[in-house]
């Protein structure tokens, strides 16, 4: 009758160090998932949607060069082109009033972009209301603007 109660948590002795094979394998274990996961985030577009997603505010409708980087993002995910991102060029008329900015997009062919050297096609102009944030596309209709897909 005098039995002791088993302790809940049993002692342990000394850790055993780890062998240098252990070690990697649990780094990689860790490593490998997270790189992967990188990857295909990058390939499918999700790291710059939620890049542009973070870093637009309201007041980057007035800077060109952020506003590109937008519209750059917008074109290419909303199917309006196939080509990559970095073979479009974005030309930004700069005399035009800031209810109706026109952003002529066109398609290089130059560097590591497809088609012929020096050709630079126009594929559509965007038209953007910066005051009122709204943008139209011409896409399909030139000179009739719609809003985007």
């Amino acid at each position: 009758m005098t039995d002791k109660p088993k302790p809940s948590i049993l002692p342990r002795g000394p850790l055993k160090k780890r062998s240098l094979r252990q070690h990697i394998v649990r780094r990689l274990a860790l490593v490998l998932p997270i790189t992967v996961l990188m990857i295909v985030l990058a390939k499918s577009g999700m790291i710059d949607t939620l890049t542009d997603r973070y870093t637009f505010r309201p007041e980057s409708w007035f800077d060109d060069s952020v506003l590109v980087r937008h519209l750059r993002v917008v074109v290419t995910h909303n199917g309006m082109s196939h080509d990559r991102p970095d073979c479009l060029l974005f030309v930004v008329n700069g005399n035009d009033p800031p209810n109706a900015s026109r952003i002529d997009v066109m398609q290089k062919h130059s560097g590591t972009c497809p088609g012929p050297k020096g050709d630079l096609p126009k594929l559509f102009t965007l038209q953007v209301d910066r005051m009122n944030r709204i943008i139209q596309s011409d896409q399909g209709s030139p000179g009739t603007f719609h809003p985007l897909p």
